[in-house]
C-alpha cells in the first residue's frame, strides 16, 4: 500500500472524529484551555452521557487527554492547534455561506467568540 494511501486513510479517520457537531464544540471549548466534564456538558447543553460518549471518542482517537483530580475528570486538547484548525474551518465555510444571511451571521459570531477565547487563553498562558 503506497505511503500516501496510508496517510490519506489516517487523515480520513481523523476527519470522521470531527464529523459530529458536539465533538467540534468540545474541541472549540477546549481551545480555551482545560475543562471538566460538567463544564463541557453545561456549555453544550446536552446530557452527561452524551457528553461523556463524545469525549470517549475524542480520547480514543487521541484528540483529547484526560486528567483526574479526585472524582473530577478534566480534559484538554492533545494538540491545542486543533482549535485553530476549527477556526480556520469557519473561514472556509464562511465563503460558501454568504448567500444565507442567518448562517453567515452565526458563523461570524462563532468565529469571534472562538478567537476571543483562544486569545484570552494565550494571554493567561504567557503570564505564567
Amino acid at each position: 500500500m503506497p505511503v500516501r494511501d496510508i496517510a490519506s486513510r489516517e487523515l480520513a479517520k481523523l476527519f470522521a472524529v470531527f464529523a459530529h457537531p458536539d465533538r467540534v464544540r468540545i474541541i472549540e471549548e477546549l481551545g480555551g484551555g482545560e475543562k471538566d466534564v460538567n463544564s463541557i456538558q453545561a456549555v453544550l447543553g446536552v446530557s452527561h452521557s452524551r457528553t461523556s460518549q463524545n469525549l470517549a471518542i475524542l480520547r480514543t482517537n487521541r484528540v483529547v487527554i484526560e486528567r483526574r483530580d479526585g472524582r473530577r475528570v478534566f480534559y484538554r486538547l492533545a494538540q491545542p492547534e486543533l482549535a485553530k484548525w476549527a477556526l480556520d474551518g469557519l473561514r472556509f465555510i464562511a465563503g460558501e455561506a454568504e448567500a444565507s444571511g442567518v448562517r453567515m451571521t452565526a458563523i461570524e459570531e462563532a468565529r469571534q467568540i472562538w478567537e476571543a477565547e483562544q486569545s484570552e487563553e494565550l494571554l493567561l498562558a504567557n503570564r505564567d
